[in-house]
């Protein structure tokens, strides 16, 4: 779960990806060099880490901003498509509390290009999108971007999805409708199946308990992380919010449509999604075309996995999993020659 406020109210209250506590008017950092203005309503400038870089991507007629990080090799071992949660924006996968979070930068050294996207309703589209899209519709329109994206750069050996919380289930709908096969896999965390959360602590005008399901133990990220964070907050579009309830009715019919390898990430603190065997089992269940699922529980990790001290061995993880997706595509080749 990430989610916020409706747009339509201005207003932020978070019940899942991040709660920040409502930002001055002028960050102490805003004059500094070195930043990125994140394009949409009521985004500040933002760090970016070295080597990365913000973008904008046509998807049939929409904008959609994000963040990009190129290795040196050319071309790349693959493309790694990122997308956040509800609440939040593309920085998500760029931390800046500490060198180790950014999942763009250990990605490129790695060989790999990363494209972090700002889902439809977030960044560039905001302003066009202010409702935001509902799953299906984002779906599309974040395969428009890749489309694009993959024909004007180098994409190496294929694509991986990667989703966080909502961005998880936009994921899954991504891969559901693939049908080229450029696609390698999907890795998700911070989403299951089943909420362990009552429909009714949904209502985003609830709060209680609210930044203790987002982050568990604050212990568990570095230093200066919600300072660093406030850029990375945004407002959730009623369109997304609406859709995150029917989650169990829709996932019945995008998952057993997803037929490329799979990992799924539950962190240790995670509160939002029910993550014990049976919840797990029933999840898998419904990957059913799926030919291969791996499920990892992380230890010392919070809902925002990829913001906290355990955000690097999530992300190695993720990139040994593209690396496997890479090998089994490679075996393949060879025994269809």
């Amino acid at each position: 779960m990430a989610v916020s406020r409706v747009a339509a109210t201005g207003t932020r209250v978070m019940l899942g990806s991040m709660d920040v506590r409502p930002l001055s008017s002028r960050s102490a950092t805003e004059d500094s060099p070195g930043l990125a203005t994140a394009a949409g309503r009521g985004q500040q400038p933002r760090k970016l880490s070295p080597g990365v870089r913000p973008v904008t991507l046509d998807a049939n007629g929409i904008t959609l901003s994000g963040l990009l990080s190129e290795p040196a090799q050319d071309p790349p071992r693959a493309v790694i498509v990122a997308l956040h949660g509800g609440g939040v924006n593309a920085g998500y996968f760029d931390g800046q509390a500490h060198p180790d979070v950014s999942l763009l930068t250990l990605g490129a050294g790695l060989g790999y290009t990363v494209l972090a996207l700002d889902r439809p309703g977030y960044g560039a589209s905001a302003a066009g999108l202010p409702g935001g899209q509902r799953l299906s519709a984002q779906a599309t329109t974040v395969r428009a971007a890749i489309a694009a994206f993959t024909a004007a750069h180098a994409s190496g050996a294929g694509t991986l999805v990667l989703g966080h919380s909502f961005g998880a289930k936009v994921a899954f709908a991504v891969a559901a409708d693939w049908h080229a096969p450029a696609l390698l896999g999907v890795d998700v965390s911070g989403c299951g199946r089943r909420l362990a959360v009552p429909a009714g602590r949904l209502d985003p005008d609830r709060s209680e308990g609210l930044r203790h399901r987002n982050w568990g133990p604050l212990n568990l990220y570095p230093p200066d992380t919600f300072r660093m964070s406030r850029t990375v907050v945004a407002t959730m579009p009623a369109q997304e919010f609406s859709t995150v309830a029917g989650w169990m009715r829709l996932s019945a019919g995008i998952l057993p449509r997803v037929r490329v390898p799979v990992r799924l990430t539950f962190a240790q603190h995670e509160s939002w999604w029910g993550r014990e065997d049976d919840d797990v089992a029933d999840l898998m269940g419904h990957l059913s075309a799926a030919p291969r699922i791996v499920v990892d529980h992380l230890p010392h990790a919070g809902h925002n996995i990829s913001l906290g001290w355990a955000a690097r061995a999530y992300h190695l993880k993720a990139l040994a999993f593209a690396e496997e997706c890479l090998t089994a595509r490679a075996h393949q080749a060879r025994q269809d020659r």
